[in-house]
Parts: structure tokens; sequence; C-alpha cells
């Protein structure tokens, strides 16, 4: 069983970044820097294969990085995480000593303001809570996701969402949303792989009216007939931190009018 790493970075330097993020194993890294290139990087931990890109768009450069994926096991990285020393053996192992899961959930430690879970014990995700997870958190049996393909339920990341596409965010949240209903089994581990640096957002603006807008999109193709019930409770939950600028129900409305939006997509 071996591991590899997709990676996904924008106007990088590839052999830097490799450095950067102490990457231990082979690794496919799509660098979204306005030139078509590709290039194969040798290194004692592996072949890290880089394809440079015109495009943008996260949920492009996971696309583009699944496809041309290799490893057993496939860990969706981002170019501000900083892996921690053995990560990559530690990952290969839980997945060892659990045969039953298509795909894990590691831990990642962020800035408190910015986590949104943390694995204190084994056990499986489901549709109402794996919508907290960001991709960098997932690694997947690449034979689970071929399985799915053959049954005609493709896993591809929604080119709509995240940074450098229209609407900012939650190609994360659907994907794996997406996972689920495919059949696939995710679990949470409590095994930690590294942790991000903080650095400016490429899409998060504030809690202004485009992010609740936004958010209202990506409750659609989230929960679909459950959208707005949903979105309310979002906002109502977290007013206190989100709602100092947009009061909350104006936050809702932008919210509604967002879900509307999604519709007619």
């Amino acid at each position: 069983m071996n591991l590899e790493m997709l990676i996904s970075a924008v106007k990088a330097e590839p052999d830097k970044l490799i450095e950067t993020m102490k990457i231990e194993c082979p690794a496919v890294l799509v660098n979204q820097c306005g030139r078509v290139s590709f290039d194969v990087l040798e290194r004692e931990s592996g072949q890290v294969r880089v394809f440079s890109s015109d495009e943008r768009g996260v949920g492009r450069s996971r696309n583009k990085a699944l496809s041309e994926a290799k490893g057993d096991i496939l860990l969706f990285a981002d170019e501000d995480i900083v892996y921690d020393k053995g990560y990559a053996e530690r990952v290969i192992k839980e997945f060892e000593a659990h045969p039953e899961a298509d795909g894990l959930f590691f831990n990642v430690r962020v800035c408190e303001e910015r986590r949104t879970y943390w694995n204190e014990d084994y056990k499986r995700v489901r549709i109402w809570n794996g919508g907290r997870y960001p991709a960098y958190s997932i690694a997947l049996r690449k034979s689970a996701v071929e399985r799915a393909a053959a049954k005609g339920k493709e896993l591809r990341f929604s080119e709509l969402f995240g940074g450098g596409a229209k609407y900012s965010c939650g190609e994360d949240s659907i994907f794996i949303r997406d996972c689920l209903k495919a059949g696939l089994k995710l679990y949470r581990s409590v095994a930690e792989i590294g942790e991000e640096i903080p650095r400016p957002s490429t899409w998060f603006k504030g809690y202004d009216e485009k992010y609740f807008f936004d958010r209202g999109v990506m409750y659609h193709f989230l929960y679909g007939a459950l959208a707005y019930p949903m979105g309310v409770r979002y906002v109502l939950i977290k007013k206190k931190l989100m709602c100092q600028t947009v009061p909350w129900r104006k936050a809702i409305k932008e919210l509604h009018k967002g879900i509307k939006e999604g519709r007619r997509i």
C-alpha cells in the first residue's frame, strides 16, 4: 500500500513548496500559475509530478490531481499545510488498521478561529456531520473512487465553489456529500498529520452579504428542500460571531436569495 498526495497550489515555486510542506511521499502538484507545462521532480521520498495550469479554481485543480493520481491512498493537500514528521507512515498504518474504511478524516491543527472540527474518537462519518471537514483532512482509497466511477458515480469536486470560482466556498462539503451518497464508508481518525500555517484567505473577505449569498447557493446543493431551515439554523447559532456587520435578518435574506439562485443552476 502506498500513499500519494494531491496538492493544490497557486503561483507556487514547486521545489520550495515541497520542502516547506515537508512532503514524505510521491505527489501530484497542480500549480495554477498562468502557464501550461509538466515536470517531474525526482526526490528520495518519491516522484512529484507537477502540472502547471492557466486555469483558475480550487475545484479544477483538485479534479486534475485526482484524474492523474496513481497511489493506493490519496491524501488531499493545500499549500499552507506543513506536515508532521512520519505523517505518511501514520496515514498508511491507519488504513491498514481499518480495512472497513474507504476514506479517513485526519486531524490537522489550525488556529482556534478557523477550526471547524477536531476528532477525538474513531467513528463513522455521515451526511449530517460530514460538512465540517475541509478537503485537506481527507484521504481516500483509490479503489473506492474507481468503484464509485464503475457504478456511474464519478467523484469530482464542484467547479462552481471554492477559491477562484464563482461562489466562494463549499466544494469540499459537496464532495464529501457525494462520496457518502456514492456509498463510500468514511470514518474520522484521531491521528494528527500536520498544521496549517495562517495566511490571508483567497476567498474569505469577512461575513459580508456575498458570504451569506454564496452560503445559500451551497446549502441548496447540500440539503435540497431542507436548505432554508438548515441555513436559518446556521445563522442563528453563529449570529454573535458572524452578524456584527450584516444584521442576522439581512443575513437570512441573502442566504435565501442564494438558495433561489442555486435552484436555477
